[in-house]
Parts: C-alpha cells; sequence; structure tokens
C-alpha cells in the first residue's frame, strides 16, 4: 500500500510539475497544445495494451471463463463506468464553447467545468496505477511493470498539466489560481490508485477482471477527450506526431525497462 500511494502520489505530483508552466510561458502555440495532448494519447493506449490487457489475458487462462470473455467483461465495465460519470458530471473539454458543456446541467463557470473535464479523465490512470500494484507477482506481473506503468503516465501528466494550467489561465484565471485548480485535478489519482489496490487485494480473482477495466475506461478517455482535443487545438498532423511519440516511449518503457 505504501508503494501504490507513492506512485499514486508521483502521478499527482508531476501534474504540478507541468502546471508551473503558467508562471513560465505566455501564449503557448497551438501547436504545442496539438502536440502535447496528442502525446498523452500515446501513453495512454500504449499502456492500455501491454500494462494491463496483456496482463490481463494471461492472468485470465486461470479461470473458469474464456480469457477473451473475462477481459472483455472487464473492459466494457471499464467504459460504460466512465460513460455514465461522462453523463452525470458536468464538465468542458479543452477548446469547447460553453454551450458544449456535458453531463447535468448546472451554473458554473468555464474554469471550472474545464477542472472537472480533467479531474475526469484522471480518475482511470489512478486506478490503473493502483491495480497494477495489486497485480504483482501474479503470473509473472513484476514491480517493475507496474512503476513502468506510473512512470508512463506521471510523464504524460506532465504536458496536460501544463495544457490545462495555461488554458485556465487564457480564460482570464490568475496565474496561482491557474496552477492550483490544473495540480489539484489530479488529486483523484492518488486517492483512486488506492481504490483500485483495494479491490484486487480483497480477492486474485478479481485481478483480469480490474486490470482491463482500468484498460476500458483509460481508451474511453482517450478516444472521447483527448484526441479530439489534440486535433482541436492544431493541424491534425501535429496531434500525430504526438501520439506516435507517446506512443513509443510508453512502448520503450514496457518493453525495454521490463
Amino acid at each position: 500500500m505504501f508503494y501504490v500511494l507513492l506512485a499514486g502520489m508521483f502521478t499527482w505530483f508531476a501534474t504540478g510539475i507541468g502546471s508551473l508552466g503558467v508562471f513560465l510561458l505566455k501564449r503557448p502555440n497551438p501547436k504545442f497544445f496539438s502536440v502535447s495532448l496528442g502525446f498523452s494519447a500515446g501513453v495512454m493506449i500504449a499502456a492500455s495494451f501491454w500494462s494491463l490487457l496483456t496482463p490481463a489475458l494471461e492472468m485470465a487462462k486461470n479461470l473458469t471463463l474464456p480469457s477473451f470473455v473475462s477481459v472483455g467483461i472487464g473492459f466494457v465495465l471499464g467504459v460504460l463506468f466512465l460513460r455514465l460519470l461522462d453523463l452525470m458530471v458536468p464538465h468542458l473539454h479543452l477548446f469547447s464553447s460553453k454551450e458544449e458543456t456535458e453531463g447535468f446541467k448546472v451554473s458554473l463557470n468555464v474554469s471550472a467545468l474545464v477542472f472537472l473535464a480533467i479531474t475526469l479523465h484522471n480518475i482511470p490512470e489512478g486506478l490503473a496505477v493502483g491495480v497494477a500494484f495489486g497485480s504483482i507477482n501474479q503470473e509473472g506481473y513484476l514491480i517493475q511493470e507496474a512503476i513502468n506503468l506510473a512512470l508512463g503516465i506521471g510523464i504524460q501528466n506532465i504536458p496536460e498539466g501544463l495544457a490545462l494550467g495555461l488554458t485556465l489561465k487564457l480564460s482570464g484565471m490568475s496565474k496561482p489560481k491557474a496552477f492550483t485548480l490544473s495540480f489539484l485535478s489530479a488529486v483523484v489519482e492518488p486517492i483512486f490508485a488506492l481504490i483500485g489496490f483495494g479491490v484486487v487485494s480483497y480477492s486474485f480473482y478479481f485481478l483480469p477482471y480490474s486490470l482491463s477495466f482500468a484498460a476500458g475506461a483509460m481508451m474511453f478517455v482517450t478516444i472521447e477527450e483527448l484526441l479530439p482535443e489534440a486535433q482541436k487545438a492544431a493541424n491534425t498532423d501535429y496531434s500525430s506526431l504526438g501520439f506516435g511519440l507517446g506512443f513509443l516511449t510508453m512502448m520503450f518503457l514496457d518493453t525495454y525497462l521490463s
């Protein structure tokens, strides 16, 4: 539990490191947003495959149901979980007008709605870290693999925190407040890391389902939020470039460092 909390805190503080950019940068080129958000999407997709779905399929071999069925169930539940939150929690994606607000209709300003959108995005990341550390020593899942996942999520949180902080600042918010809100948007990561760890610690039977659940949630967020935002920020070529860099970064962590 100490290590999973430490990993969750690392991913949270990585967001804070990126958020510090509000004090250093004035008005970055839109291409920066496109590349950085595409990078985050690439890391998330690669992590979903190598760090979550692949070990989930391996662990599911010991279950009664076929591996694909067990992993598929967890994956679908992860997608549905995030879709439910998406429908309920009021939020606004980056670079969108207030008329495009999703979730329950409430009277909140744009900054608060964007903050909630990023907070939603960070929930599956925290779950993924917690489930990964809870899977250590099961079917060869090593601590290095869990560390690599946390490291990858932390790396992609840096440009993500910077993008959110700058967006809040450009909306008229003061630099200290923009930094604080951007930093706090990832406080859910250590919280949900502990929740994910607690679920798999209760029974190892839940491991394949939990890993694939986290993968489904991360994939939903990436396709529904990160990639559209990356493409909206600037030319889609830049988001594709960022995606490739992020994917290769996570592939390096998962294959070379494991």
